[in-house]
This record gives structure tokens, C-alpha cells and sequence, in this order.
């Protein structure tokens, strides 16, 4: 059986960060090439990056958050562009602000079919969401990492609301570990 742990992928990162300021977002947007600002859809400007791959949403407050990035290393490249471009505007940007990790968002394959009834059952309903008649995956609640798992029938898993790429590997072994206990896991 090859370890579930080389299966995670990381599917988004979000982290935020902000500059201190207030900014004129209507301003921003004509300003800046390929914003996307439309203050009756949503409050804040959409600005994405193509290299790598993000949206960062800037909000009048100077807030901004960062989504969509497929590794922390890609959510600093990202904001560093934003600031350059804020930059480059003659907007205020000190010059390494403080940027926090607010969720990884991990897949991961445990490479054999679920039984969901039978989890839902020997793990507790305490820890436990199971209604496949509203949504098909059970929701676990791990207290340690502190993160949500949805499984699914399929043996797919998806780890959310860790702030560390570690994360989702521990939540992965805290699974297989009780599954295996319960001999859910063949």
C-alpha cells in the first residue's frame, strides 16, 4: 500500500496581510491594469496574478487577502507583485509586511474505499458530521492539528483550516491511525 501522505496536494492557500492605510479603491482600480473592481458585487478590488496563479482582494481598509496560491511560497510571490504594483502607484507600502497564513486547503487519497456509516459510527458523533442525504463526504473535526477533514466514500479526503503545510500530513496520519484502529481500514 503506498502512504496516503505522498498523495496530499495542496488546493489553496489564503493569507492575509494589509498596509496600513486607506486606499481609494476606486482610484486603484483605474489605475491599475487588469483590477477588477465592482463595489455592487463585492467590497473589495480583484487584482490576480498569473506566475504564479492568485486573486488578491484589496479592501479600502488596505487590507488584503490572498487566495487561490498552491503554496505558501507562491502567496509571498503574489503579494510581493501586489505591493510592487501598489508601489509603483506611489501607494505607501512598507517594505516587508506581515503576512498570516489563514487556511491550506489540502487533498489527499487513502487509496481504498470508505465505509462512512461504519466511520461515523466508531469515531464518535462528537467529532463527527455524517447526513449523506445533504452533502456525500463525512466532516471530522481533528482537535490535533486543529483542522476539518471531509472524507469521502471513494477514500478521498479533503484537510481544511490548517496554518501549516504540515498540517495536513499529521491530520492524515491521525486518520489512518484511528481507522486502522477501528479496522476501517483494510
Amino acid at each position: 500500500m503506498t502512504d496516503p501522505k505522498e498523495s496530499i496536494n495542496i488546493e489553496n492557500v489564503v493569507a492575509s496581510t494589509g498596509i496600513g492605510q486607506e486606499l481609494d479603491l476606486q482610484s486603484v482600480a483605474m489605475d491599475l491594469e487588469g483590477a477588477d473592481y465592482d463595489p455592487e458585487q463585492f467590497p473589495g478590488l480583484v487584482y490576480r496574478t498569473q506566475d504564479p496563479k492568485s486573486a488578491a482582494l484589496i479592501f479600502r481598509s488596505g487590507k488584503i487577502v490572498c487566495t487561490g496560491a498552491k503554496s505558501t511560497d507562491d502567496v509571498h510571490e503574489s503579494l510581493e507583485i501586489v505591493f510592487d504594483e501598489l508601489r509603483d502607484l506611489h501607494i505607501q507600502v512598507e517594505e516587508d509586511p506581515e503576512i498570516i497564513v489563514q487556511n491550506i486547503v489540502s487533498s489527499a487519497d487513502l487509496g481504498r474505499n470508505l465505509n462512512l456509516n461504519a466511520i461515523a459510527i466508531g469515531l464518535g458523533l462528537e467529532n463527527i458530521e455524517y447526513e449523506p442525504e445533504q452533502f456525500p463526504g463525512l466532516v471530522y473535526r481533528l482537535d490535533e492539528p486543529e483542522v476539518v477533514a471531509l472524507l469521502f466514500g471513494s477514500g478521498k479526503l479533503v484537510v481544511t483550516g490548517g496554518k501549516q503545510v504540515d498540517d495536513a500530513r499529521q491530520a492524515v496520519d491521525v486518520i489512518v491511525e484511528r481507522l486502522e484502529d477501528l479496522g476501517l481500514l483494510e
